[in-house]
């Protein structure tokens, strides 16, 4: 670790923090001096401060500051010895601390002395538990006499204070080294305890105060930050590691969280325009074909928003700047049909398009859909053909190698004009032809590496048009935050005929509520109508895990096959079929042939058919333990049913005591059909790092500071401010500024970023 070494914020830890340390925080994921200065405490601990924090949870590891108001030694029951229980008050409620041989710690833990200890949590009777938990006792400037002792922990704070002064030039006394008003408490594990991140973090910023103010070179210029009113990052880094009143810590945020915007921003202005810089393959409207003949047979009026977002599509198609746009929607609002037509468009200037789907069975589907609206104008080549028609092929992976090689045939030879598939799209044998159109449906089931697979089997230096599809609502903040580099197009409005769904909580241990439930589906079948039974899991595996909801202990979710058995019993006069994904490809083909062709009553299921799958003739959707699911999970289910004209009736069974938050979710889903108020309620209630996770590139979200929730100000001032500097020439790597941020926010994510 030598002295004169530089440091800025790119630094590796692994150069200026013992090598020990420094592998405790690689796994946490920080690997830079920047992204530990990111890693924000999870609280304060201030003295007189009541903390909001709630009830933690059994085995999480935390960390507590607070007054010690009992201390009983007690000999245990069924062996020789005692242990020390010590009673700790942080303003907040109690905890019970319990040491066992505790012959050194027992006159260094009295009533009155102010702590900190870190441990696993236990609950007993409503009260937290640590047993054994590190501890130190911190000096208060009530008693000049007390002085800081502790075990492990006493030993690595003082190693701070004394680092921190040293690099400072400050041979004050360490007397009051921890006799301050606020203390930051960060996310921690048994491994990685608070106090050890502290450590690293005064370190590191006294390796930055030693290097000079030139050693972090601010994303934003002065006249950026006076605008915004915003400190500079390394003063807002001081103020949030090492605080002296709540003040700072707000101005800190305030900062911090526009660095986490800007970083996001600025690599999707990036990409956006990097994109434009590309060729695409003008596709002008083709007077008299496919497109043409397509439109003229709809049996139906486009709705004003299709016609809308089709003029949309139609302009950017037109042009060699590739088309990058988002289409969002309502379930069942059209977006299929959409689609199809941006296709055959291009379809009828020569090239071919791809069709990307997440699941064999969404692609199956598609594949039917697409089949059944163009009729003979999708069999080219064939007799009976129109003279206009394309041919469309599907690729999985669980096709059987004859047909696969087929499949790969028509699609290297152009014979293929429409290419629907899965992931096997992406595979290196998969050869286009001449690929002017990419289409991918539910893109948070793909990361932004795998979209561009499918750009960069193009031909000719040109790059394909895109078309990203999702079925799920996205708020505005997701969406400018993970699709930034997209246009967006939304469709809300749901075509003419189509009907509402009806949705009710079914408490699943009112046996007449269950029985109505059966009855009701029953009565949909004697009347020609088709029902849906989804459940959470298989349950046909040795030791597969039950589902749970956020860890608890409750029962076992309802397996498939014993629900399947149980529907059958119930409705004995249905055709009952069952569906879920590990059945083999063409199984689950031949259940849904069935399902579709009406030759099934009931479907019993898992969630294969969420997204996609379009039987109008189904009305009924039975959700059994529905508080298993996710809100955005329980809308596109029930957006299965009343497709085809007919009321639709969507039944959430759940085992969630009336009144507690899983059935309070639940009435909320029931409530309401808008999918974008779904959506609200969806980011309300998850972490947004899933959200991001998911929906971005498959990984955790680094964000620390900016909420999706509430800062659409915030996430839509540096959306204006990124795209401003990159259409004025930015290069990453000539702003180590900005640099440093993204790093420290996105990290390997940016790394697709060609930034030379």
């Amino acid at each position: 670790m030598g002295a004169a070494a530089p440091v800025n914020p790119a630094t590796p830890l692994a150069d200026i923090l013992d090598a020990d340390i420094a592998a405790k925080l690689d796994g946490l994921d920080l690997h830079t001096v920047g992204q530990l200065l990111f890693y924000a405490p999870r609280r304060y601990a201030q003295a007189g401060v009541v903390s909001a924090d709630e009830l933690p949870e059994a085995g999480e590891w935390i960390t507590i500051v607070g007054r010690i108001t009992r201390a009983d030694l007690i000999r245990m029951k069924r062996r020789n010895g005692q242990f020390l229980k010590v009673l700790v008050d942080d303003d907040t409620r109690v905890y019970e601390a319990s040491f066992f041989n505790p012959r050194y710690i027992k006159n260094k833990l009295q009533p009155g002395a102010r702590v900190m200890m870190a441990g696993k949590v236990g609950l007993y009777q409503g009260r937290v538990q640590l047993a054994h938990p590190e501890w130190a006792v911190l000096p208060d400037g009530t008693d000049p006499d007390v002085a800081a002792v502790g075990n492990s922990m006493m030993s690595e704070l003082y190693a701070v204070e004394q680092e921190a002064r040293e690099a400072a030039g400050d041979d004050a006394s360490l007397d009051d080294a921890f006799d301050r008003a606020i203390l930051p408490i960060y996310p921690a594990t048994k491994d990685v305890q608070t106090w050890v991140i502290w450590r690293a973090i005064r370190q590191v910023l006294a390796r930055l105060d030693a290097a000079g103010r030139e050693a972090v070179v601010d994303a934003l210029t002065h006249q950026q930050r006076q605008q915004r009113g915003l400190l500079t990052t390394d003063e807002a880094w001081h103020a949030m590691h090492v605080p002296d009143d709540m003040a700072q810590i707000d101005a800190a945020r305030q900062r911090l969280r526009f660095d986490e915007a800007y970083a996001m921003q600025l690599v999707l202005a990036q990409r956006a325009r990097l994109d434009r810089a590309e060729t695409a393959r003008a596709c002008p409207h083709v007077s008299g074909g496919i497109e043409d003949a397509l439109t003229a047979r709809l049996p139906f009026t486009l709705t004003d928003g299709q016609t809308a977002v089709l003029g949309q599509i139609d302009d950017e198609l037109d042009r060699s700047v590739p088309m990058n746009r988002l289409l969002q929607g309502e379930v069942g609002s059209g977006k299929t049909l959409v689609a199809l037509l941006a296709m055959l468009r291009v379809v009828d200037n020569g090239q071919q398009c791809a069709l990307l789907a997440p699941t064999e069975v969404l692609a199956a589907q598609h594949y039917r859909t697409i089949r059944t609206m163009l009729g003979d104008l999708g069999i080219g080549g064939e007799l009976g053909a129109a003279d206009v028609a394309t041919t469309i092929t599907l690729v999985t992976g669980s096709q059987r190698t004859a047909e696969k090689r087929q499949s790969l045939l028509d699609v290297v030879t152009g014979t293929s004009g429409i290419v629907i598939g899965t992931h096997a799209l992406l595979q290196e044998n998969v050869e286009f032809f001449d690929l002017g159109f990419v289409v991918v449906d539910e893109q948070h089931r793909f990361g932004v590496e795998q979209r561009d697979v499918l750009r960069a089997k193009s031909s000719g230096g040109r790059v394909p048009h895109h078309l990203v599809m999702t079925a799920t609502p996205i708020p505005r903040t997701v969406a400018m935050t993970v699709f930034g580099d997209l246009e967006t197009s939304v469709l809300t409005e749901l075509p003419k005929g189509r009907q509402e769904i009806s949705t009710s909580v079914v408490p699943m241990g009112k046996p007449a509520w269950m029985n109505r439930v059966w009855e009701r589906a029953a009565e949909e079948v004697a009347a020609g109508r088709q029902v849906y039974v989804v459940c959470s899991r298989i349950g046909d595996e040795t030791g597969e895990k039950a589902a749970k909801s956020g860890g608890d202990q409750r029962r076992e979710a309802v397996a498939l096959v014993d629900l399947y058995d149980e529907v059958v019993a119930r409705l004995p006069q249905c055709r009952v079929g069952m569906l879920h994904g590990r059945m083999p490809a063409d199984e689950k083909a031949a259940v849904m042939d069935e399902f579709t062709a009406g030759e099934l009553d009931v479907l019993v299921s898992t969630t294969v058919i969420e997204v996609g799958v379009d039987v109008p003739n189904a009305t009924v959707m039975v959700i059994i333990d529905a508080d298993r699911f996710g809100i955005s999970q329980l809308h596109q289910l029930r957006g299965r049913v009343g497709r085809g004209g007919l009321a639709g009736l969507c039944l959430l069974v759940t085992a969630a005591p009336e009144g507690s938050g899983a059935y309070r979710r639940l009435s909320a889903v029931a409530a309401t059909t808008d999918g974008f108020e779904l959506a609200r309620l969806d980011l309300a209630e998850r972490r947004e790092g899933d959200v991001l996770g998911e929906l971005q590139s498959g990984g955790s979200s680094s964000l620390r500071f900016l909420s999706l929730l509430t800062d659409a100000d915030v996430i839509a001032d540096a959306r204006e401010l990124a795209r401003t500097v990159v259409d004025d020439g930015f290069v990453l790597d000539e702003h180590p500024g900005a640099a440093a941020i993204v790093d420290a926010v996105i990290g390997s994510r940016a790394a697709f970023l060609d930034k030379s």
